[in-house]
């Protein structure tokens, strides 16, 4: 939500929270070039400015995650992954991608049927 730390903290970087406080969060670095370090993210003022009235509030510059999309995956490494093929990839290779980025095949799928179909839209190819 916010760049902190340019390059270190901002946009897009993962972390691990190791420890909540009520105006800190410890945390460790998942991505980057500061991969490992371990970091306090304060709570920090916001200021809206797109409401027709005033305020301010503290709060983390932090945005949970629990999942990703797959092409938001692509590049990564990851030490466990979870699939969720409720619906079938809508693209050709969405499926290989998903299944490439775990490193030692900590893999759970969760399908509603034993198969998952490969959508090949064959007039696209043609």
């Amino acid at each position: 939500m916010r760049n902190l730390d340019a390059p270190r903290l901002c946009n897009g970087t993962r972390l691990q929270v190791n420890e909540l406080g009520r105006h800190i969060v410890k945390a460790t670095i998942l991505t980057g070039e500061a991969k490992g370090d371990n970091v306090l993210i304060p709570r920090i003022p916001i200021i809206p400015n797109n409401l027709p009235f005033n305020f301010k509030r503290l709060q983390f510059p932090l945005k949970v995650a629990f999942s990703m999309t797959i092409n938001k995956s692509q590049g990564q490494t990851l030490k466990v992954a979870g699939i969720h093929l409720g619906t079938p990839c809508f693209s050709h290779g969405q499926l290989y991608v998903a299944c490439s980025r775990v490193s030692k095949a900590k893999i759970c799928m969760f399908m509603l049927k034993e198969k998952s179909l490969n959508i090949v839209y064959r007039s696209i190819l043609q």
